[in-house]
């Protein structure tokens, strides 16, 4: 049955508790479902007219920390001509490690990878843009050329998406592989989304390095929502600092 949804989601703006969740991977488990995320204004505009004219359900999650970015949009851009519902996105063109992110992070994903650039480490950031189906042709030509992965989402780690790229990427790409992918994501499903704007936009915001980026090896400087973290921002971040952390 041909039907659009359109699904806030996402933190970093001081929802309180599920209304900063990223439930996302609840639906790409479902058969016949499409799932896309949108990260531009461009992308927003494009995407939810392809949405709408699919013969499938679609699933449009739109990020709620990205509602007042600005950007170009070409409103008379051909459908047929623009990049197909189900396809990636290759932001950044790099040779050392590929970042694969959607939605929000794509964002976060191009200031890594500028901050990896003044290390000398290039980074090719991919937005996934369709969560279901996944357009693995283009993951996979771009980890066999930087031979690294590092898959970003907000929601939890544990049976999140980049559990499933990493797998399937892993599966597709082994032999070219210079480390095992890696995922930066909530640290687990059991961590509450902290309600406060001035925790909040820490914790998706990052510390990203050039260091960080290529390494492939999780560290807890790596996770956003690492518990310990979790723990030591609410203990540091009274309501007292709230006006110097947003």
């Amino acid at each position: 049955m041909p039907i659009t949804i359109r699904v806030p989601f996402g933190g970093g703006i001081g929802s309180p508790e599920h209304h900063s969740e990223s439930p996302e991977a609840y639906f790409t488990h479902t058969s016949g479902l499409r799932v896309v995320s949108v990260s531009n204004p461009q992308d927003a505009y494009t995407v939810i007219q392809q949405a709408i004219l699919s013969d499938d359900p679609v699933l449009y999650f739109e990020p709620k920390r990205r509602y007042h970015d600005k950007g170009e949009v070409d409103e008379s851009l051909d459908l047929n001509a623009a990049l197909s519902l189900e396809k990636a996105r290759v932001v950044t063109e790099g040779r050392d490690v590929t970042l694969v992110a959607y939605g929000p992070l794509v964002k976060t994903a191009r200031d890594a990878a500028t901050a990896a650039a003044d290390e000398g480490v290039s980074v090719e950031v991919i937005d996934l843009r369709s969560l279901a189906p996944v357009d693995f042709a283009t993951l996979e030509a771009s980890v066999r050329k930087t031979g690294r992965l590092v898959i970003t989402h907000e929601a939890g780690q544990s049976g999140g998406v980049g559990a499933e790229l990493a797998a399937s990427n892993t599966e597709r790409c082994f032999h070219h592989l210079e480390a095992a992918p890696v995922r930066v994501t909530a640290s687990t499903s059991r961590t509450r989304i902290p309600s406060w704007k001035c925790i909040t936009c820490p914790a998706w915001t990052g510390s990203w390095t050039g260091s960080t980026v290529p390494s492939a090896a999780p560290t807890p400087s790596v996770g956003w929502k690492d518990e310990r973290h979790h723990d030591q921002g609410f203990q540091a971040a009274g309501p007292r600092r709230r006006a110097d952390r947003i």
